[in-house]
């Protein structure tokens, strides 16, 4: 078919530079590697080495010796760092989470062991209460139910000195409470850890895709009320700048936008504004939502999950904290 040249046809043909895989890996202008992942994963105390999470379709609860068999392949596949959450026996639960404090707890345990396993993988270590107390919450509560800042704060300081004396390499506070980083920041340097990072959950909102997180460490039966009263309302941006600024003054290292998906407008405003390693949280219930409409056939699971955390890149984000990190990091590969 003959068809005339038109004057007006645009000189650019920005199709040029998709018409094959080898120009668009050389345009590309973001990439994703295993290096700008963190796996996150559930352990347990338990001896049965995995345990299924319902909610979450292909995600299980390590024991110890499988989570440091999990950091041995992170290592192998090159991803940086393990983010870990306890599953805790409802048995030593308490209103106060003070199993949070035992040198000899899950936790602690945990992290020996991954470390001895995989000494180049750095571990993170949620600092918060709810996977301890018998009523769900971040924190301690008074008899109104209302969530105590300043007394949780001196709570959540001795469990972040246990956990870096365990050997943590970095502590992440994802509680929200006002003014802790700077009071754990304080106590670490003063117990001679003046190595030990700190990895702030500085814009944590009160979201409806936890659940599935909730009922993988088995808090999601305990919880009374909602956490609304510390953690940040979707509404708001300005509010979250202002918490990340008030954590890097504190003495963050780095900071972390939760969830994910739903908040990459946090993410682009965080990064942009301070110039500080920004990680992005992509949580439980948007990791149960890809999974489960890959089952339903209703989505290609995998391409979905490589785009997502693409797109955490675009946005802004220094890396990831996600459930898909291994799968990922494998077809990376």
């Amino acid at each position: 078919m003959n068809i005339p040249f038109n004057q007006s046809f645009p000189a650019t043909r920005l199709r040029r530079l998709r018409q094959a895989g080898w120009i668009r890996a050389l345009t590309a202008e973001n990439t994703l590697t295993p290096s700008d992942l963190i796996w996150s994963m559930v352990v347990h105390d338990g001896n049965e080495p995995k345990i299924p999470v319902e909610a979450m379709p292909g995600m299980n609860r390590l024991n110890v010796a499988e989570a440091a068999a999990a950091a041995k392949r992170a290592s192998q596949l090159g991803i940086p760092a393990i983010a870990i959450f306890p599953h805790i026996n409802p048995a030593v639960k308490d209103e106060e989470g003070s199993e949070s404090l035992n040198p000899d707890g899950l936790v602690p345990t945990a992290i020996k062991a991954m470390k001895d396993a995989a000494p180049d993988v750095g571990i993170i270590c949620d600092v918060a209460l709810d996977p301890f107390t018998s009523h769900g919450h971040d924190g301690l509560i008074d008899e109104t139910g209302y969530v105590l800042n300043d007394e949780t704060s001196a709570v959540l300081i001795e469990q972040a000195l246990v956990q870096a004396e365990a050997g943590a390499d970095v502590v992440a506070p994802s509680d929200m409470m006002d003014g802790r980083i700077g009071a754990i920041r304080a106590a670490l340097e003063d117990a001679g850890h003046i190595n030990t990072l700190i990895l702030s959950y500085a814009a944590k909102y009160a979201s409806g895709f936890y659940g599935p997180y909730r009922e993988a460490i088995g808090s999601a039966t305990a919880l009374i009320g909602d956490k609304k009263t510390y953690q940040q309302n979707p509404a708001n941006t300005d509010e979250a700048l202002r918490e990340v600024a008030m954590d890097i003054e504190e003495g963050a290292d780095m900071v972390m936008v939760k969830p994910g998906l739903p908040y990459l407008d946090i993410v682009r405003r965080v990064s942009e504004t301070f110039k500080i390693p920004t990680y992005a949280f992509q949580v439980s219930g948007e990791y149960a939502m890809i999974q489960a409409a890959a089952q339903n056939g209703w989505i290609d699971g995998e391409r979905v999950m490589m785009e997502t955390l693409l797109s955490f890149k675009r946005a802004g984000a220094s890396g990831i904290i996600t459930y898909f990190a291994e799968t990922a990091a494998q077809k990376l590969a």
